[in-house]
């Protein structure tokens, strides 16, 4: 059973991100539209898990049998969308050089990927808000050692409050 731990931020996770990065482009590269950095590891100074989100965006689902079958001859297993409508989520079958990832595709449209996008690049421009993100997620993994569950349903309502924020602050009648 893995214990749920907040690292301190880490500069090298950037680079971790693009040396996955380039293999990723190296199987599937004609066929999507970019790689984004996306969750904890993505925000400079933020603690996270120790593992890197990765949102591989494409123009549409219709590239995705593709992908499918060119990630799987790169060793990777297609895990469907493990609940979460418009992301598809891909497994390393082996141990790889890099660090721990996790791997998603998602049309550029669908709201996963452009709300995964929407809260990095807000708390990227709001410290404050991710330093309190960080405290959260300290008290989580204290609290849910043992149950990513539990940590991840207490990480949802501050992420939700984050996006509702933002959804006010853009709309010119608020």
């Amino acid at each position: 059973m893995r214990t749920i731990t907040i690292a301190q931020a880490d500069p090298g996770w950037a680079h971790e991100f693009l040396k996955i990065k380039a293999m990723i482009s190296g199987y599937i590269g004609d066929q999507i539209i970019g790689i984004e950095h996306v969750g904890s590891t993505s925000v400079p100074g933020l603690g996270a898990k120790p593992i890197i989100d990765i949102d591989v965006v494409i123009e549409d689902m219709t590239y995705l049998p593709a992908i499918i079958e060119r990630l799987g001859h790169a060793g990777f297993h297609h895990e469907g969308n493990l609940g979460i409508e418009g992301r598809e989520a891909f497994k390393r079958r082996f141990n790889d050089e890099f660090m721990p990832y996790h791997l998603y595709v998602c049309p550029k449209d669908g709201k996963g990927y452009l709300e995964h996008i929407a809260f990095r690049d807000y708390l990227r421009s709001h410290p404050d808000t991710a330093r309190e993100y960080e405290r959260l997620k300290q008290k989580l993994a204290r609290l849910y050692p043992h149950d990513i569950d539990g940590y991840l349903n207490g990480k949802n309502g501050f992420i939700k409050g984050v996006l509702a924020e933002m959804l006010n602050d853009n709309d010119p009648h608020c």
